[in-house]
């Protein structure tokens, strides 16, 4: 499974990039206005520090609006996937960008009807958001299940599952059972995923019974 980072956190990103884990990065219109900073510029500088997809949302809402923006966020790097929403025109820019041989990647997925249409559109990336379904009282892992049994009934369809609005590790660990593609999560979802009580609880044992030793290793 590929993780990427659901941040616009250009500090962040930089210090999980450094554990060469990170594989690309998701940003929205929400986390850059967090961020404070000019959309453009956060897209630049995190392009330069991973060398997998970054993904940057358009903001029109009409297929040739969507285009045009998307020929701006193309030329900030090679490695920017144009994020579409889930609506018709969204499906219509994918498509033409696809064609282009752009990286897109579709958002606001809530059913594998939806997935089946981004993956006909050509789409790079599907996002199904598993904790927003969550919220209303759906399985948001069931959608990850039924559209990777979608896609894999049929081969042509390269489009990569990526799991998003994701909440916990267990949210991680049930999507890569699911044969979720990739995951994006936001910084310390996957610091988490370091982490067991039993792991530290091990070596500090390890740790005290080496201190007893009295030796060094340099």
């Amino acid at each position: 499974m590929k993780f990427f980072v659901d941040t616009a956190d250009v500090a962040e990103i930089r210090e999980l990039a450094d554990t060469g884990l990170l594989d690309g990065v998701t940003t929205n219109p929400s986390l850059i206005a967090k961020s404070g900073r000019d959309f453009k510029e956060v897209i630049a500088e995190i392009c330069a520090l991973v060398a997998g997809p970054v993904s940057a949302e358009v903001a029109a809402r009409d297929t040739n609006g969507m285009l045009a923006e998307a020929a701006v966020l193309r030329a900030i790097a090679s490695n920017v996937a144009i994020k579409v929403p889930l609506t018709w025109d969204g499906l219509k820019a994918c498509r033409a960008l696809s064609r282009e041989g752009a990286m897109v990647n579709v958002t606001l997925c809530f059913s594998a009807n939806q997935a089946l249409l981004a993956a006909k559109a050509g789409a790079s990336f599907i996002s199904p958001f598993i904790g927003r379904l969550d919220d209303i009282g759906e399985d948001g892992m069931a959608l990850i299940g039924d559209i990777r049994t979608i896609y894999d009934n049929y081969g042509d369809l390269k489009t990569e599952i990526l799991a998003a609005s994701i909440r916990s590790d267990d949210h991680v660990r049930r999507s890569a059972l699911m044969g979720a593609d990739v995951a994006t999560v936001p910084p310390g979802v996957l610091r988490a995923l370091a982490r067991h009580p039993l792991t530290d609880r091990g070596l500090d044992a390890f740790l005290a019974d080496w201190k007893k030793t009295g030796q060094t290793i340099t």
